[in-house]
């Protein structure tokens, strides 16, 4: 993994335009010794996302199951980066709840994807459905350059 000048990492190398918030404590087997409220927004801060290309458009879709579409933020900054965001809430512990085993994630989430020059982030469509969040982005459509034929005298 490429890391960026922002302290994310690249979730593709060879993509540009995927940014990814670090996550220091991915990977890290040691992180399951730790209580489950010192590490809520760890579990969680890397929503999988996928990104496709069609011939009119940019789509982003991310499985979020379990949230509702209040809890869920998308946002363009800086004029070309579509932000996802959004926090899932820890479940209510009664004082005399035995927990046998907490493998559900909960905390906050964040994912940054620079878009290209041709998507037009006026047009951004955000929908949910079933706990699958698309995002959809327009692109502008392709000009083709104008060709002139050169007469040959002589």
């Amino acid at each position: 993994m490429a890391l960026s000048l922002f302290g994310g990492r690249r979730s593709n190398v060879f993509d540009p335009f995927s940014l990814d918030i670090w996550d220091p404590f991915e990977g890290f087997s040691a992180v399951a010794s730790v209580p489950p409220s010192a590490r809520e927004t760890t579990a969680f801060a890397t929503a999988r996302i996928d990104w496709k290309e069609t011939p009119e458009a940019h789509i982003f879709k991310a499985d979020l199951p379990g949230l509702k579409k209040e809890e869920v933020k998308v946002e363009v900054e800086d004029g070309n980066v579509l932000q996802i965001s959004g926090e899932r809430s820890k479940e209510h512990e009664e004082k005399n709840d035995k927990w046998h085993r907490v493998e559900r994630s909960c905390g906050k989430f964040m994912r940054r994807f620079r878009l290209p020059e041709n998507a037009k982030v006026d047009q951004v469509k955000a929908n949910m459905e079933n706990g699958v969040l698309t995002v959809m982005v327009p692109k502008e459509e392709q000009k083709k350059p104008a060709v002139k034929a050169i007469e040959i005298s002589g």
